[in-house]
């Protein structure tokens, strides 16, 4: 059957949410805005793990040193020319994202005793046991907008 297979896939991951210059008038002129905000399409992955999420240790090891990261960011400036032009960047991290427990619900995962491993691909817990290497998102483009439309209606 392969190996135990942990309570659940663990991602840590951000989306760039919008992107704004400021003018000669201090005021600021977005460049960029996301969409799809809360879509898996635009989250840029920085870990993917397979673990029980209780296991307060195995996390800490693991995303620790990630958001030690942010937090260093969250105090720092990017400075990029472009065009010839000296263009100042901050980043401003915030929380966002779907309640996990709605997306369990709509999705049918049905919390540690689910048979799927995430909530981002159709794999179970005995496929994942025997190919732990090549877990990916599994779902076309247009099953993703549809669940992120029904994500972001909210029906619940």
């Amino acid at each position: 059957c392969g190996p135990a297979v942990p309570e659940k896939a663990v991602r840590f991951s951000f989306t760039i949410m919008n992107i704004s210059v400021i003018n000669n008038n201090n005021g600021s002129v977005r460049i960029f805005e996301e969409a799809k905000p809360n879509s898996e399409l635009c989250c840029k992955p920085l870990c993917l793990m397979l673990a029980d999420e209780s296991d307060h240790e195995t996390l800490t090891a693991i995303l620790g040193p990630l958001i030690a990261e942010r937090e260093a960011i969250k105090s720092s400036e990017l400075v990029l020319e472009i065009g010839g032009i000296r263009r100042n960047f901050r980043f401003i991290f915030r929380g966002t994202g779907y309640d996990e427990k709605m997306v369990r619900d709509v999705e049918g995962l049905e919390a540690s005793g689910s048979v799927y491993i995430c909530t981002l691909c159709d794999a179970t817990r005995l496929e994942a046991s025997q190919n732990l290497v090549f877990h990916s998102i599994t779902r076309s483009h247009s099953e993703n907008l549809q669940r992120y439309e029904t994500w972001r209606s909210n029906p619940h």
